[in-house]
């Protein structure tokens, strides 16, 4: 699959598309990831899928900072320059942070969202104590190699492990701690009501980061939110269980065409 770029901002930021169709999806990945992380559910039918590395990710352009509502600035004029109309916007993790971002901030780049074990309307939290293993990602592979595995708890494919935990070291050094300290700070409570349109919530329950409480209170705080719960998969069914993805995904655009 070819991996393309476009100037954002005076940043390139580098993406893949596949497909074309009436729909357009736009998939934002999480922390430490990259477009990746959706190589498994790029090919959707009745769709152009688009997914970018986000600045700071993958192969994209480094900047000088790590914020979640600057990241969907970025992307908000990514949208802009790919001439997405109306996309489906699916958010993972960090990402689905970004995307609530981009929906109360730039609605006019988003259609419909759906969000992936996404952080909660007002951030994650992460322990201070935290932070000295978070920083020792940056340059332990294999330490990476076991926090990855942990989100990826029912992915039995040791040589795509492989390739993600690579991609996951390409972060720019800044961002191990300061994409974990963003999503601290991060919040759009009290702004999400101002999005009226469809929102799905997919939550895995093996997930060790985010709970089924929080992602209940995500859906719960938009207007059209709804959420589904998975048993058999943990943080990232888009590459431990892409049927499932795909079927939820199929099912939610059609619902809301």
């Amino acid at each position: 699959m070819e991996t393309k770029s476009v100037s954002v901002r005076g940043i390139r930021i580098s993406y893949r598309e596949e497909g074309s169709g009436a729909q357009d999806v736009l998939y934002v990945h999480g922390n430490t990831g990259c477009n990746l992380w959706f190589e498994k559910v790029m090919s959707q039918e009745g769709c152009r899928v688009i997914a970018a590395d986000m600045p700071n990710f993958g192969e994209s352009d480094h900047i000088d900072t790590a914020d979640i509502d600057l990241y969907a600035d970025y992307m908000a004029e990514f949208c802009a320059a790919l001439e997405l109309e109306n996309p489906v916007v699916v958010g993972h993790s960090l990402g689905g942070g970004v995307a609530m971002s981009l929906a109360v901030n730039h609605p006019a780049h988003v259609g419909s969202l759906m969000l992936v074990d996404s952080c909660a309307p007002g951030g994650l939290h992460t322990p201070e104590e935290h932070y000295p293993v978070i920083e020792m990602f940056r340059t332990n592979r294999d330490l990476l190699l076991q926090g990855l595995a942990a989100t990826t708890p029912t992915l039995n494919e040791p040589e795509f492990l492989d390739r993600l935990v690579d991609a996951g070291m390409k972060m720019n050094g800044i961002a191990f701690a300061g994409n974990a300290r963003a999503l601290d700070a991060f919040t759009v409570e009290g702004k999400t009501a101002s999005f009226t349109g469809p929102v799905l919530v997919v939550h895995g329950a093996r997930d060790i980061i985010i709970t089924r409480e929080m992602a209940q209170e995500t859906a719960d705080a938009f207007p059209n939110g709804t959420a589904a719960f998975l048993e058999d998969v943990g943080h990232s069914v888009m590459v431990e269980d892409p049927d499932t993805f795909t079927r939820l995904l199929q099912e939610f655009r059609t619902k809301n065409t």
